[in-house]
């Protein structure tokens, strides 16, 4: 068995031309496939293009990440329905995101830019909460410092929660429950296998191994043993190995489990 990346940024690798290095590095590692998370519209038609080029190796999302939120957020997100409406169907994305909300990034030292930033946030949250809705399609929600209002906004959309999952989650077990109850996912990074990361390690136990996915946020998030160093796809597989620990199985039955809920979620 294999592993999938269900949450990884190439753009920088793109921008280095090691794409294809990132990718032979991978498959050595047993991480066959990855989803390329689109957070503006300054990659969605790269990783459209990557997703080509290396068709059932990679695929990709799209979606205005809150950090990329600004003004203009509007003329933005009416993009994104295109990617959906034009071209092959091999072509089209395999879900809607990142997009949600992130307390942590905003101006720390003007709370009225603060205030204005986080109302833009919220409007592009909703605007792509509608796309998704209507598109019936996986929505991959990040939220940082913002989590109730995240699930409040998906509440209200009509969104099917079946459908979501809050990646990068370092929430708690009453977080995970409240995800759960309500049909949705939590996915897991690096994170995990950080020693701080108790609170972690115990909403993963909490979502159970049938609903596990794994990403690696790359380049962000490297797990041990190499943290402090880039991230990348093939890093995954210390993740997969930490998290066979957490919850007491072997590696095969996490690479089982988590591609198995990765092809589910995300339609492969």
């Amino acid at each position: 068995m294999t592993l999938i990346d269900t949450h990884t940024h190439l753009e920088s690798f793109a921008e280095r031309g090691e794409v294809a290095a990132v990718l032979e590095r991978a498959a050595a590692a047993g991480v066959a496939e990855m989803i390329a998370i689109g957070t503006s519209p300054e990659d969605w038609a790269l990783y459209r293009k990557l997703a080509a080029d290396h068709a059932g190796r990679v695929h990709y999302t799209v979606g205005l990440h809150p950090c990329s939120v600004d003004v203009n957020w509007a003329d933005a997100v009416a993009q994104i329905d295109a990617f959906w409406t034009e071209g092959a169907a091999s072509s089209r994305p395999v879900g809607l995101g990142e997009c949600g909300l992130d307390r942590f990034h905003l101006p720390k030292d003007d709370p009225a830019k603060a205030a204005e930033v986080f109302a833009w946030q919220r409007a592009a949250f909703i605007a792509q909460l509608e796309i998704a809705r209507a598109r019936s399609c996986p929505l991959v929600v990040h939220s940082r410092g913002a989590f109730q209002e995240c699930v409040e906004l998906i509440d209200a959309s009509g969104v099917a929660w079946e459908r979501v999952v809050f990646h990068c989650f370092t929430e708690g077990v009453a977080e995970m429950t409240e995800l759960h109850r309500r049909g949705g996912f939590g996915s897991f990074t690096g994170v995990l296998t950080y020693k701080s990361a108790d609170n972690v390690r115990a909403a993963a136990r909490a979502q159970g191994l049938g609903r596990l996915m794994l990403e690696t946020d790359a380049p962000y998030l490297t797990p041990m043993p190499h943290r402090g160093k880039p991230n990348e796809p093939a890093l995954l597989r210390h993740t997969a190995e930490f998290a066979a620990g957490v919850f007491g199985v072997s590696i095969e039955e996490i690479e089982t489990k988590t591609t198995a809920t990765a092809r589910r979620f995300f339609g492969l």
